[in-house]
């Protein structure tokens, strides 16, 4: 059995993971052309620049993990922006063979440290993203706990999710695109199976950012569901273009999980983001 870290400090609170020194020599020649390349086309929209995923983790693997970038900008990011992060990802991931794509989310600050966010883009950012660019914005936020509330905040909308899913996964069979259907398929697997994990992290009282250990966690207090979570596990880091796999997680594991995660925690607050 795979050893978990608990990935608590000696207070109880969620230690950040990841580090820039953690980098595996393999993947700095990207981290770098895409540091320069978000400074040289966001400018002075951008507040900050963040890593997150397997990359700054130290457990990418070459050719097959993609690269994940937090960009927060100084306002709400607009059409332009996202045209422009779209640019900057398909430059690298075309540069660099070394990783399986390259995705770039886009937050503004004022939504990162406002009210609503604090238990779900504010920790996503103070707990699970590595600063690669500008001033941390981790220290206007709090510490953080694997309690219920974190659950709640996190994960408690994969219920709404699931229809946008479908639709999604219709589109893509209907044409063909394969591209998509694996790209849909990362997405559903690892929203799953990170839900998941928060699901009983509560009561396992620690964290993970590794999916494999997520799913082992969870199949340790729902052993019925195991060997679903541990082939969404398999397929998030092995997505696949067979429309059929995402669609059974989706009408089997999915609609049992977002019941069973509304009746532990109950569903996210809402707010003016969604």
């Amino acid at each position: 059995m795979t050893t978990v870290s608990r990935g608590l400090d000696s207070q109880g609170y969620i230690e950040r993971e990841g580090s820039l020194g953690r980098i595996q020599d393999a993947f700095r020649p990207v981290v770098a052309a895409a540091r320069d390349r978000v400074a040289d086309v966001f400018g002075k929209r951008l507040d900050s620049a963040y890593l997150y995923g397997s990359v700054p983790r130290g457990t990418a693997r070459v050719h097959r993990s993609d690269l994940d970038l937090l960009l927060v900008l100084r306002e709400e990011p607009s059409e332009a922006d996202r045209a422009d992060a779209h640019a900057v990802s398909a430059a690298v991931d075309k540069e660099f063979t070394e990783v399986d794509g390259v995705g770039i989310l886009l937050l503004s600050r004022a939504r990162v440290l406002s009210e609503h966010e604090t238990y779900d883009h504010g920790w996503f950012l103070a707990c699970l993203c590595t600063p690669l660019l500008g001033a941390d914005l981790a220290e206007f936020l709090p510490r953080y706990r694997p309690d219920g509330r974190l659950a709640r905040e996190t994960n408690g909308d994969l219920a709404a999710l699931l229809p946008s899913w479908r639709e999604r996964l219709d589109a893509a069979a209907a044409a063909g695109d394969d591209a998509a259907l694996r790209a849909l398929c990362r997405t559903v697997s690892r929203r799953l199976v990170r839900t998941g994990f928060t699901l009983v992290m509560p009561r396992w009282h620690g964290w993970t950012g590794e999916l494999a250990e997520m799913a082992e966690v969870f199949g340790r207090y729902y052993p019925e569901w195991a060997d679903r979570m541990r082939t969404a596990a398999a397929v998030a880091y092995e997505p696949v273009a067979d429309p059929g796999v995402p669609r059974e997680l989706m009408e089997t594991l999915g609609p049992w999980l977002a019941a069973e995660y509304t009746a532990r925690h109950g569903v996210r607050t809402p707010g003016p983001w969604g």
